[in-house]
């Protein structure tokens, strides 16, 4: 299904519209979304040497599960952004190791994965629209008592912080999410500049859907 949220002004030529896209629809737009990811998640913190085959093939998990989704934002119709959510239970072992290590069932939880954008929409409402329409995907395709994301854990020192950087630590609380330092999950990737893949540490940020206190 395709679900038109609505048209944002974002101060340049055309319209950006906010679409919530799941089910067989999802096929068409694999492809626009590996290379959106590639080209974002190249610059800080992931730093990711990213391959669009890689991509298209992780992507299918998305497809796979009936009750994922992927919130896209597009220009004039080309895909500028999209955020991913999917229920925990579809998710990776890796992602649900954590949760599973604490003895939480991840039926309870709904997985917000990535979200990118191209930085000329930045700062612009789109990240809270993510969010709004992920919430709303979640308690409209599922009973999951709580959302999480995770975002990857860099040193403050890092040599490739950019000067100026501000974390989205504030962003994500003021969407009610939590930081969980105790709550981590590990996945691997090739940083810019390295040939070879690296373990990377993530932690995760919860919020309750349902009222219920998080565990």
């Amino acid at each position: 299904m395709a679900d038109k949220r609505t048209g944002m002004d974002t101060g340049e030529q055309g319209q950006l519209d906010i679409t919530r896209c799941s089910g067989p629809d999802l096929a068409g737009i694999i492809p626009a979304l590996a290379e959106l990811r590639v080209r974002v998640f190249r610059d800080w913190p992931y730093l990711y040497d990213g391959d669009a085959a890689y991509e298209r093939d992780y992507l299918r998990i998305y497809l796979d599960s009936p009750r994922a989704a992927v919130i896209l934002a597009r220009l004039d119709g080309r895909i500028v952004g999209a955020s991913t959510c999917i229920p925990l239970a579809d998710e990776t072992e890796n992602v649900q190791a954590p949760f599973l290590a604490r003895g939480w069932n991840p039926v309870d939880f709904f997985y917000f994965g990535e979200s990118v954008l191209l930085p000329a929409l930045r700062g612009r409402g789109v990240g809270v629209a993510f969010f709004e329409q992920r919430e709303a995907h979640a308690r409209a395709v599922s009973t999951c008592r709580f959302a999480a994301f995770c975002g990857v854990v860099r040193p403050a020192d890092h040599p490739a912080r950019p000067p100026g950087f501000v974390p989205l630590d504030a962003f994500w609380t003021k969407r009610g999410f939590t930081r969980r330092p105790d709550l981590t999950c590990e996945m691997n990737w090739t940083e810019v500049g390295d040939t070879a893949e690296t373990t990377k540490t993530l932690m995760f940020w919860l919020k309750s859907l349902s009222g219920d206190p998080l565990p």
